[in-house]
């Protein structure tokens, strides 16, 4: 065989190789890109509340193909806090506070949403492991010297929860998120006026086949604004400064009430 056809053979060889290795190589990953519409909520004299609009796309996407379709979660989480949850007795045919439990570092804001309920997309398993709705986030409460997480059923969680969603500060909205295209999602998150301060954050998890194949987050923050913020940073920077001067305002208000309503 001549030199020549050694190397044709070679090369047809080698080109046939590397169409192999490229056919085997895997699809490129699903890739999740969001954004919001606004990441700074300005808190003024008649804040009511405000909606903000997550929306987003998938790159890249394979998955609605292979599994039908996809689905999405966001959770919103707002700034950590403590708090006591208290269980009132009638004791001698009065209401006392017989029993209490702080839950400690816990979120003051969490919203859920998503395309459609949790057990449509992932089994109870895949649900725990990632966090997925209120009664898989962990709400951890102090027990003597312990901190621990109490099961969903704890009558104490059930109260604080309750009292949350009673507020609008804890919710799952399961049909929140809506897919405009294959690819292509938006939500609404609303977020109360008696939502804190502070730094929100937006954890978006992909799911298809049951398993999450992609997430991203984003962040909002709300800030409070004019008079306000003023207030608000002097009872934080200046505690007894404030403390006087609200006490002297408290004294000159009632002074005056007395001096208009005087009857002589």
């Amino acid at each position: 065989m001549r030199p020549t056809s050694r190397r044709q053979i070679r090369a047809v060889c080698a080109m046939a190789s590397l169409l192999l290795a490229l056919a085997a190589r895997p699809a490129a990953a699903e890739r999740l890109v969001s954004s919001l519409s606004n990441h700074i909520v300005q808190i003024t004299s008649n804040f009511t509340g405000v909606e903000l609009t997550l929306f987003g796309t998938v790159e890249n996407g394979q998955a609605a193909a292979l599994h039908n379709r996809y689905d999405i979660v966001a959770t919103v989480t707002g700034p950590r806090e403590s708090m006591v949850v208290l269980h009132k007795e009638r004791i001698f045919g009065i209401w006392m506070n017989a029993q209490s439990r702080t839950f400690v570092d816990v979120p003051a804001f969490l919203e859920v949403l998503s395309t459609r309920p949790f057990a449509s997309f992932a089994d109870a398993e895949m649900l725990r492991r990632e966090r997925i709705g209120i009664a898989d986030t962990p709400l951890p409460q102090q027990l003597g010297p312990r901190v621990t997480d109490a099961s969903p059923d704890d009558p104490f969680r059930q109260s604080f929860v309750r009292i949350k969603q009673e507020r609008h500060l804890y919710g799952e909205t399961t049909n929140g998120v809506t897919f405009l295209t294959p690819t292509l999602y938006r939500a609404t998150i609303f977020v109360p006026a008696e939502a804190p301060v502070g730094t929100y954050d937006v954890d978006i998890k992909l799911f298809a086949g049951g398993a999450v194949i992609a997430r991203t987050n984003s962040a909002f923050e709300i800030v409070t604004v004019g008079f306000e913020r003023f207030i608000a940073s002097a009872a934080v920077d200046h505690g007894l400064a404030y403390g006087v001067v609200t006490a002297m305002m408290a004294v000159m208000t009632g002074w005056l009430a007395s001096v208009i309503f005087r009857r002589d």
